[in-house]
């Protein structure tokens, strides 16, 4: 979908040549031989280059209009694909949890897609600023205990790979991910686990800037019980080996970057193998 285009249009489809040897057809000599296996090589040839685009976004490897096609197609994921695409009801983390425990993530709000406005602490928004805001998703999930819950994001941005890219450079130059100023805010739903889920209950965050869509994905965690936290820490931090800060014994670490990276997954592959639109 391009920019602007209608809801519901339809993608492109990548289709695969037919493999040699396929089913039962004879082998042929002769002149016609040659012309017809020609043939067949400038299909098969046709339908790997339609495979290598189809990849292109998950190994990077791609010419300039495959990637700005897929580029595209992602930026338009936010109102193409359902909510349970990109926010599945259950979400599998196997080895996600300390020391390659695995993780069940349970879906228990989706706020409604929104701009950005109180979505971010007032540093983090100027940050993003230069890439604008299309569109936020965000859904909170908890942990099979209850224990801990988990706010992921994303980030639909009106940016262009170069100033993705830009903003990427900054994030990684200057160590904003580091920054507790820079936490993303956690979405507290009434009635649920997460009810109590604020700014002062934040623990371990993650944010994301990809350079092969105009996507930020970021994941804030924290304790179902509401309690605070003093001594927040990014996830890369709080997960590594000898932490001993309250949220990384925890493994609040781990359900933050454990979750924003399978949420991030499924958003690739959907954008390299879109399903039907919805009508």
């Amino acid at each position: 979908m391009t920019p602007g285009g209608t809801l519901g249009a339809t993608r492109p489809v990548v289709t695969f040549a037919r493999p040699e040897g396929y089913g039962d057809t004879p082998r042929v000599f002769g002149r016609r031989g040659r012309t017809a296996a020609a043939a067949a090589c400038v299909v098969l040839g046709l339908g790997l280059i339609g495979g290598a685009v189809t990849g292109s976004w998950l190994v990077g490897d791609s010419g300039d209009s495959a990637e700005r096609s897929t580029y595209v197609t992602a930026g338009g994921l936010w109102h193409n694909v359902p909510v349970d695409q990109l926010f599945p009801p259950t979400v599998d983390g196997q080895g996600a949890g300390p020391g390659g425990a695995d993780r069940t993530w349970t879906r228990i709000a989706v706020a409604p897609d929104s701009n950005c406005a109180d979505a971010f602490d007032p540093l983090l928004r100027q940050v993003l600023d230069p890439v604008g805001c299309a569109r936020l998703l965000r859904a909170t999930y908890t942990d099979a205990t209850q224990s801990y819950v988990t706010t992921v994001g994303l980030l639909f941005t009106k940016a262009d790979a170069a100033a993705m890219r830009s903003l990427d450079g900054r994030f990684a130059k200057e160590g904003l991910t580091k920054r507790t100023d820079l936490m993303p805010r956690p979405y507290a739903a009434k009635d649920t686990v997460a009810a109590a889920f604020g700014d002062k209950q934040r623990a371990a965050w993650t944010v994301s800037v990809l350079t092969d869509a105009p996507v930020v994905v970021y994941a804030v965690s924290g304790w179902a019980d509401g309690r605070t936290v003093d001594t927040p820490q990014p996830a890369p931090e709080a997960t590594a080996t000898g932490a001993t800060a309250a949220p990384a014994q925890a493994g609040l670490g781990n359900e933050a970057q454990g979750l924003a990276d399978r949420i991030e997954r499924g958003l690739r592959k959907t954008a390299v193998t879109p399903s039907e639109q919805p009508s």
